[in-house]
């Protein structure tokens, strides 16, 4: 009988030894993604976290300062850029239902690179798992052999975590002895291994390659090894600049962040809902635990970066690495995601393409060495390629298929339910490589988020399908972000636009962390002289002004 193991590698190595020749020579693809990580990053200009192997790897690549997200939530976010197509198109809002069988047969990035003769890999959390996947991570469709998941995650919600008292606990804040975990290691620590694995065995076959690797941090519970915790001392550490929630903050913008209450440490606090607020020294140590998950991220960046190198891979290997969305660190009175904000919507992505964002090294040059946080905490690299113009998650496929010479995609029709191969992006391929001089004013990025009500329940922050009562479409451009909180229909997916519920505007030069909202003041005219003196963004913002009402004159149909 075989063991799983040895069934996994017979099924890899069976189609290893398909013929693929239209393949060959083509640029291989690694895209690492972490999960609910904000830029929080050096490359990033973040003068707290310490991540010198993701620093590095911008230093070489193309850095996108403004991508965003299409939905600050798991499932949703990576349904959607996964097949390069927007919420209302995949018909996912929660984490219960398929695309392939409730919205349309979508192709997906995986997948076609598959189709164009790529061993497709998948490793860790990529596809959110569960009923959005199909139970299988969307295998056979995207992947060549059953996707790899670490066995130690299974214990990654259990009483793992252990307080002063030594009594085991499920709690937010775990740093732990990885020696006295269950099988003794940790689930990203198994994913860095079984990457660097699998690339070993894609050099020897010589075979082109799209390897997705998920990491599972910062995303809670903070279960990591409490060595990474000294790297921020708490004395070191400061409260969000805006920690309050804005007094003219519509209720049903705000994420009362029950993920967060349901865990035993939290919960001992006592905290009153909706708003709490959490007590300023408990907030610090989230802070604290969040940053040290980030820097415990890049260590594992950094090794599968590293094997890259030695493998003398990177020459052939276009790499990828961003979030599936952000995550607020106490911002506006808010944790977690589950918002429009920047701080939930605005991910890392950084494109690396040898010889193009980056010299080919020489014989015996190493492009990625890794760099170890704990000993060289003072390394400095120099700064990539840097677009500060709006890009989007959607964008990533298309991108891709053209970086790696696969056949470009359209652009989706509308509707696009029976059309399998298509994008609701745009192809940045043409950045890569280029300082961007001038800002794009008429770049735009959308995100969307459901609510179950105007007011704030429990289920806010998630809410099924069948509850989703109102709708948050937000626009947000190198100048402003404009919110609208609309009607919405599940049974037949439309949002109402007529139904303005709320709606939010906040004039970026002049509040940066989207703290006072002049929505009311803009709807009343009180504020047009002030965007009189924006003409470079005025007239687009009158332009979506015009997209909504002239939507807003019959339901838009999604």
């Amino acid at each position: 009988m075989l063991s799983k193991a040895q069934t996994w590698l017979s099924v890899l190595l069976l189609h290893l030894m398909e013929p693929c020749l239209f393949a060959k020579g083509r640029l291989n693809v690694l895209f690492i993604i972490a999960d609910d990580l904000r830029p929080t990053l050096g490359c990033y200009s973040d003068p707290v976290v310490k991540s010198p192997n993701i620093d590095q790897l911008a230093s070489k690549s193309t850095v996108f300062y403004n991508a965003y997200a299409q939905q600050a939530v798991c499932g949703p976010s990576r349904t959607s850029f996964l097949t390069s197509r927007r919420p209302d198109t995949t018909k996912l809002y929660d984490f219960n239902s398929y695309w392939r069988v409730s919205a349309g047969n979508y192709t997906t990035l995986p997948q076609h690179f598959k189709s164009n003769g790529y061993t497709t890999l998948s490793v860790g959390k990529v596809f959110h798992p569960g009923i959005a996947s199909n139970h299988t991570d969307d295998y056979p469709y995207s992947w060549s052999v059953p996707p790899y998941h670490p066995p130690s995650f299974s214990y990654e919600k259990r009483k793992v975590c252990k307080n002063k008292d030594g009594t085991l606990h499920s709690n937010l804040l775990c740093p732990v002895n990885v020696s006295e975990m269950p099988l003794r290691t940790l689930p990203d620590l198994e994913n860095a291994e079984e990457a660097i694995r699998l690339l070993k065995l894609m050099k020897d076959t010589g075979n082109p390659f799209f390897l997705a690797v998920g990491f599972y941090k910062p995303h809670i519970p903070f279960r990591i090894p409490q060595e990474y915790l000294k790297l921020y001392p708490i004395e070191n550490m400061t409260l969000a600049p805006d920690p309050d929630v804005p007094k003219k903050l519509p209720d049903v913008a705000y994420n009362p962040w029950t993920d967060i209450r349901k865990r035993e440490d939290v919960k001992a606090l006592n905290l009153s809902f909706p708003y709490g607020p959490i007590p300023k020294d408990f907030q610090l140590r989230i802070r604290q635990h969040y940053f040290a998950s980030v820097s415990y991220v890049d260590a594992q960046v950094g090794k599968v970066l590293q094997a890259l190198d030695d493998l003398d891979l990177s020459k052939e290997t276009i790499v990828v690495f961003t979030s599936d969305h952000g995550w607020s660190l106490g911002e506006h009175g808010e944790w977690a995601k589950y918002s429009n904000f920047d701080v939930a919507t605005r991910v890392p992505l950084i494109v690396y393409k040898p010889g193009v964002t980056s010299p080919l090294p020489r014989p015996g040059e190493k492009t990625f060495s890794y760099v170890d946080v704990f000993e060289n905490t003072q390394e400095q690299f120099g700064e990539g390629y840097e677009v500060h113009s709006m890009v989007e998650l959607v964008d990533i496929f298309p991108t891709l298929a053209s970086v790696a010479g696969l056949p470009l995609l359209h652009h989706c029709p509308v509707p696009s339910f029976k059309v399998q191969l298509c994008t609701e992006g745009f192809n940045l391929a043409r950045m890569l490589g280029r300082q961007e001089w001038t800002i794009n004013h008429q770049a735009y990025a959308y995100s969307q988020y459901p609510r179950p009500s105007d007011t704030i329940q429990q289920n806010s922050d998630l809410p099924d399908l069948a509850d989703i009562r109102v709708m948050g479409y937000s626009l947000r451009s190198n100048d402003y972000r404009y919110t609208l909180w609309v009607s919405f229909d599940p049974v037949h997916f439309l949002a109402n636009l007529t139904d303005i519920h709320a709606g939010e505007l906040y004039v970026l030069s002049e509040d940066p962390g989207q703290d006072n909202n002049i929505f009311d003041e803009f709807t009343r005219s009180l504020v047009l002289l002030k965007l009189g003196a924006q003409p470079q963004w005025t007239e687009s913002l009158k332009q979506h002004l015009m997209y909504f009402s002239a939507a807003s004159k019959t339901k838009w149909t999604l």
